[in-house]
């Protein structure tokens, strides 16, 4: 069973969206695993778990001496899975990512709050820093959820039709191609003739000049590395 190990100081923020839809349905039915580790059970000094920075500087930072605590109560193969940290100045967070932590037995994932964490605990436990965007929370739980709720939508059993999954955005480096559904004409504005032709064939190339559309406008990047990868292959 997948599980993710949370690190926090706000367990009660958990399962929070987890807990609804087919994920909180799947964690109902014990498809994957959530093991939340309150850092306030773990204080360095006078019940304080962050302490100021050396150098002076603004705001407090995680102890290292708290984080060790925290990671050995953990069972000794848990501590030998991907470590993230979560960080506006780590790599940006890929579907790829998802897909590579999802067939892992699981993930430990630390989110700082206030200024951050000691970089000790990133340079010893060999944690990977991760953004989700570029922009600042003030903390790291919701990129755990974001990185939970990716993972576990690619469990086996978990989404009803997996067809869905294989035609997601950023599969093959493309967007997705635009959707429909009844009335054929909605205020004016009508279905595009080929989705009613029931012609699959012809159905699918007109979804894939979509997506090639599509992603050459919005995602040039993505859509190189389409090129690169896909196409000239």
């Amino acid at each position: 069973m997948w599980q993710a190990n949370v690190f926090t100081i706000f367990p009660d923020a958990f399962p929070g969206n987890l807990g609804v839809s087919v994920i909180g349905k799947a964690l109902e039915q014990k498809k994957w695993n959530l093991k939340l580790v309150d850092l306030k059970n773990f204080p360095v000094k006078s019940d304080r778990i962050d302490l100021t920075t050396y150098g002076g500087g603004a705001g407090m930072i995680l102890s290292p001496i708290v984080f060790e605590k925290a990671i050995d109560t953990l069972p000794e193969n848990e501590r030998k899975w991907k470590k993230i940290y979560f960080s506006p100045r780590g790599r940006q967070l890929q579907q790829t990512d998802l897909h590579e932590l999802s067939c892992q037995p699981g993930v430990t994932m630390l989110c700082g709050r206030y200024e951050g964490v000691d970089q000790r605990i990133i340079d010893i436990y060999e944690m990977e820093e991760i953004s989700i965007g570029d922009f600042v929370l003030l903390g790291g739980e919701v990129a755990a959820m974001i990185i939970i709720e990716g993972c576990v939508r690619l469990l086996p059993k978990v989404i009803g039709n997996s067809d869905s999954i294989s035609d997601d955005s950023f599969q093959n480096y493309l967007l997705e191609h635009d959707q429909y559904t009844k009335p054929a004409i909605f205020n004016g504005a009508s279905v595009p003739d080929i989705l009613l032709s029931g012609d699959h064939q012809k159905i699918c190339e007109f979804r894939l000049r979509q997506s090639h559309k599509i992603t050459q406008q919005r995602r040039p990047d993505l859509w190189a590395k389409y090129v690169k990868n896909i196409l000239l292959k």
